[in-house]
């Protein structure tokens, strides 16, 4: 089983929302997750990212791996593998 760090869609039509979570990597987008990590809102200016920066850690050293967005988000935050 792979399992990944991606983005899940929340929020409503041209006003999106996002949870940082660890979901399997066959489940679908705002399918069935492991666990949440944080949020990401891209509406605010700048955009406001918050996310467990100890459990997302305990996630990447366990081969989690990132999407390409949430490794940018993830960087942002100060948060490295």
């Amino acid at each position: 089983m792979a399992v990944k760090i991606r983005l899940r869609r929340l929020g409503y039509k041209k006003h999106p929302l996002y949870r940082v979570v660890v979901a399997d990597s066959k489940s679908p987008r705002d399918g069935a997750v492991i666990a949440q990590l944080g949020t990401y809102d891209p509406n605010q200016e700048p955009a406001l990212v918050k996310v467990d920066a100890d459990e997302t850690k305990k996630w990447l050293s366990n081969g989690a791996q990132p999407t390409e967005t949430v490794a940018r988000l993830l960087k942002q935050a100060g948060i490295e593998k």
